[in-house]
């Protein structure tokens, strides 16, 4: 039995990130994970070149039961902290829209990175299936493989249990319920919806996508929505799906440069021009023809009369989807809920139940949106736990 100074389960960006921190800090640190190789996430990420944080992080670009619990941790670490880092590394990186950073290379430069910030004084314990973790006289005691390790600190760092296919669990929830923790009912987030009933039209509309501008509830964004063969996707679906609730309609502008006048606007202009042309001067032409049909106008805009031409842009401009589902934990990025940040100091990410026992990353239930966000997170509340012991 070997004895650390701490032990930290999962080796993503979150757990590798508190473990080069705690251990620079001169603890022993165990890092164990049950994958063969760490930051399987980050590999994957941004098509490969790992979108590793968003210039615009904020406590308000984050989903949680307590808006105020990631204040503290985004505001000690923030993403010019992160970019620094990846500077000091001589990563070359770019901007992509809404303050989107990739790596210009690969996303292994930065698992590298962060392998690299670990000092000699954290051990690596990969491909190790953990089958028991236990507490007493005031030491956590984990067992994994053949080995036995204790230390008085314990991290959770194993995520959420989107992205199975990649050996992501619910390991984190079962642990924090044994040591009397809380959790806030997980589900899939940053996920694609699914359409059914009278919507079940547009998934003909299969590859199809445009910019919109797609709400649920009070969350509204404006960026590319892509039909599918199951309903909906593309990165304003995505951002809405995390707010997105069973039984809510998801309302999409499909025109929102347009006003409720444009309609008339194009019939002055052009008194001869179809509904169906008119819409396919903006819009794909497969999904002009999808909208034109289900609003059932025909015949030339001059035969129309303007409060008709008027009802039909506000249609364009709040069409109602209801979907059936979601595509679940397998094609969403990231899990909401988790671990309840009621108990959880949001200074340190420690347990208030359990002395030296803390929980980081996507485990907790914080969720950023898509672009960066939870990456930062990860950074973030890797640091602030690293701090505290």
């Amino acid at each position: 039995m070997t004895r650390y100074d701490a032990i930290i389960l999962g080796a993503g960006g979150a757990g590798m990130m508190c473990a080069g921190v705690a251990g620079q800090r001169g603890r022993r640190v165990l890092l164990v994970d049950h994958a063969p190789e760490p930051g399987k996430k980050i590999l994957i990420s941004g098509g490969g070149r790992c979108n590793f944080t968003n210039i615009h992080a904020a406590p308000d670009r984050y989903l949680s039961a307590n808006s105020h619990f990631a204040v503290s941790a985004l505001r000690r670490y923030t993403p010019q902290d992160f970019l620094d880092l990846v500077n000091a590394h001589g990563i070359a990186w770019h901007e992509k829209t809404l303050g989107q950073l990739f790596c210009d290379g690969s996303a292994r430069q930065i698992v590298e990175m962060l392998r690299h910030a670990c000092p000699d004084n954290v051990e690596w314990a990969l491909g190790q299936a953990i089958t028991d973790v236990s507490h007493a006289d005031g030491m956590f005691r984990v067992t994994f493989g053949d080995r036995t390790a204790t230390a008085p600190y314990l991290v959770i760092a194993t995520g959420g249990p989107s992205i199975p296919k990649m050996g992501a669990t619910g390991f984190a929830y079962d642990l924090a319920r044994k040591f009397g923790m809380k959790v806030v009912e997980p589900r899939p987030a940053l996920v694609p919806l699914t359409l059914g009933g009278d919507d079940v039209l547009f998934r003909t509309l299969s590859g199809v996508a445009t910019e919109v501008v797609a709400s649920t509830g009070k969350a509204r964004f404006r960026e590319a929505a892509l039909f599918t063969h199951k309903g909906l996707s593309g990165p304003a679906i995505l951002q809405v799906s995390s707010y997105w609730r069973h039984g809510q309609p998801v309302q999409i502008d499909f025109l929102p440069d347009c006003d409720e006048t444009w309609l008339v606007e194009v019939k002055r202009a052009r008194p001869r021009q179809s509904l169906r042309s008119a819409l396919a001067a903006r819009l794909p032409e497969r999904l002009a023809e999808t909208l034109a049909d289900r609003l059932e106008i025909g015949g030339e805009l001059g035969a129309l009369k303007d409060q008709q031409l008027c009802v039909a842009a506000r249609s364009l401009s709040f069409w109602p989807f209801s979907p059936n589902g979601t595509e679940g934990y397998a094609k969403a990025e990231v899990t909401a809920g988790g671990i309840s940040t009621d108990g959880l100091s949001s200074q340190t990410m420690e347990s208030r139940r359990l002395a030296g026992l803390y929980a980081i990353g996507e485990a907790v239930d914080v969720t950023g949106w898509l672009g960066g966000y939870n990456f930062q997170w990860a950074w973030a509340s890797g640091w602030a736990a690293a701090q505290a012991f």
